[in-house]
């Protein structure tokens, strides 16, 4: 009797656990976490990294910065909150010696986003280091800080607010400058994304300059003065000089190549070197250890493949001979170039069919994975020796978490667990990968959720979601949108046609002025696809649904076929 009493409390009790779950509603949104920026410290003892959530009353994102110790590359203690949770706090940079942390954050009045604080003891205040009023890069031997911002206006006159509303070009102007409220707009960028002010002619906005300040602070100096904005500055191993990125025509409109060039300049001051010439774009510069070589992406043409190419440098940066092409035989994008601590092989982080890794270069041109797995790996962060990394990992069913490994993928050890207090009480159907064949023999690869509670035999509703750019992605991410459609018993279909990034560069521009025409099929035949494996999916009661890129193809799939009973489009271009 006794034994029948227990499993019948151990069946309450399990029955009532379950009953507790219940779908992912968009209210959840509020209570969920990822991780915005990681940075190991440079002996491997920290991992800094930036907590991001929505504040729902300010409806506006909200940054911390949060440290975990690490001991032999494990975790030591829980992690803490490093920054004040009444402020943003991002951008995470270590001095060379790590006894410093830098961040980003606007606080009050203070017009200095650029703060300061020492972890080598305990409390502190966060504080200003003068000069430094941008992102810091320090060289090397932790002397000298470099940073690019504008350069300040000396003038006493207040700055007309109004200025650059009326083109400098403009055939029609007004006779009072100061009365007339309205603008005449002759450039073609006069909007910007999310912003609904009008943007002044860019001939007014002052460029970013490169600026080096000594690292105890002082009066910093301009190395540059240039037309266009300084960009990705790398000191060079051993401080004598500076490189950066910048576009000589990134104001010219009707500016159709790829004239992005690798510059150099002295510390001392003096006129920056060009180091590539034109045409092909080249940025993402990382010097190696030793000084000896330069590694940097590199992109002929608009819609060509991106490579890495290495060269060989003299003791001022410029090129002692022939770039070498290293990727020339491997069909994907490669993130930009980082070098391994010894200048063994080059590192970057790259995107391959719903997943995005670490992979390793050889200097004789062989890629190799570090990590793997059916998920996205991103803001990889290397301590000084090598031995160690950390990143941010996220998966279909979980928000971005925190890892350490070594630098070899091995002895990976999650860090944090932001989400697992509520993600507990909430149930996630997991997609199943799906794959097609359309006519020209391509396959095309998405992904299938199933609704909560699906019970084969009965009658489903399924969305087509389809993403933006045309070159962003589906894939082995945590998308809330697929499981509130999933827990409001729907389907949901999303994938990677034709145009899609994280394939094979003819993949990726196979739509190119094809827009609805090649892509269509793509879609059709998924949802064909997805019918066969689910007749329990009703075909009259299907939906699509996208935004930008995926707002366009949802309007033209809706205007050429029949296949939709709704469609929910945004932002279509």
């Amino acid at each position: 009797m006794r034994q029948a009493v227990t499993v019948l409390i151990l069946i309450l009790i399990s029955t009532a656990a379950a009953a507790q779950q219940r779908g992912l509603e968009p209210a959840d949104f509020y209570q969920e976490k990822t991780i915005a920026d990681v940075a190991i410290s440079p002996d491997g003892g920290l991992v800094a990294f930036t907590v991001m959530c929505v504040v729902e009353d300010k409806n506006a994102r909200h940054y911390e910065i949060w440290l975990q110790k690490l001991a032999d590359g494990k975790p030591d203690g829980e992690p803490f909150r490093f920054t004040s949770p009444t402020e943003d706090s991002s951008g995470l940079v270590w001095s060379p010696d790590g006894s410093l942390l830098a961040f980003s954050s606007r606080r009050g009045e203070d017009r200095n986003p650029t703060w300061f604080m020492r972890v080598t003891a305990p409390g502190g205040e966060a504080f200003h280091i003068e000069g430094v009023d941008a992102e810091p890069v320090w060289s090397p031997d932790g002397k000298w800080i470099a940073f690019a911002r504008a350069p300040e206006d000396d003038s006493e006159e207040p700055k007309d607010k109004r200025e650059g509303w009326i083109a400098p070009d403009a055939i029609t102007n007004t006779l009072d400058a100061e009365r007339f409220d309205g603008r005449v707009i002759t450039s073609m960028r006069y909007k910007r994304d999310g912003i609904p002010t009008l943007l002044p002619h860019p001939s007014v906005r002052p460029k970013r300059q490169l600026f080096v300040v000594a690292a105890e602070g002082g009066e910093p100096r301009q190395l540059t003065d240039l037309p266009f904005d300084v960009r990705e500055i790398e000191w060079a191993p051993g401080g004598g000089y500076i490189i950066f990125t910048g576009d000589e025509l990134q104001d010219d409109e009707y500016n159709t190549e790829n004239t992005a060039d690798i510059f150099a300049v002295d510390l001392e001051g003096g006129e920056p070197r060009r180091l590539t010439t034109n045409p092909g774009s080249e940025r993402s510069p990382a010097v190696s250890p030793d000084g000896r070589l330069l590694a940097y992406s590199f992109n002929l043409e608009p819609f060509t493949e991106t490579d890495i190419m290495v060269v060989e440098i003299g003791a001022d940066g410029s090129f002692a001979g022939e770039p070498r092409n290293l990727t020339e035989d491997w069909p994907y994008r490669p993130g930009g170039p980082e070098w391994s601590a010894d200048g063994s092989r080059l590192l970057f982080n790259t995107i391959q069919h719903g997943n995005a890794h670490l992979f390793a270069l050889s200097l004789e041109g062989g890629v190799t994975p570090i990590t793997s797995g059916d998920r996205n790996l991103s803001g990889f962060s290397f301590c000084r020796d090598g031995s160690l990394m950390a990143f941010s990992a996220t998966d279909p069913l979980t928000p971005s978490d925190l890892f350490v490994a070594k630098a070899d993928g091995g002895d990976e050890i999650r860090l944090t667990r932001l989400n697992d207090g509520w993600l507990s009480e909430i149930e996630l159907a997991a997609p199943e990968r799906l794959t097609w064949t359309v006519d020209d023999g391509t396959e095309i690869e998405g992904w299938l959720m199933k609704p909560l509670g699906y019970a084969p035999g009965g009658s489903y509703p399924m969305v087509l979601k389809i993403h933006g750019g045309p070159h962003s992605y589906y894939g082995n991410y945590w998308f809330r949108t697929f499981h509130i459609l999933s827990a409001s018993g729907f389907f949901v279909l999303y994938t990677n046609p034709r145009g899609s990034g994280g394939y094979p560069h003819d993949y990726v521009y196979a739509t190119r002025g094809k827009w609805g025409e090649l892509d269509r099929e793509d879609y059709l035949k998924g949802v064909d696809a997805a019918l066969a494996k689910y007749p329990d999916i009703d075909p009259q009661r299907i939906g699509v649904s996208g935004g930008s890129y995926g707002g366009f193809m949802s309007n033209w799939l809706t205007a050429t076929t029949d296949r939709f009973a709704a469609s929910v489009t945004s932002r279509s271009i």
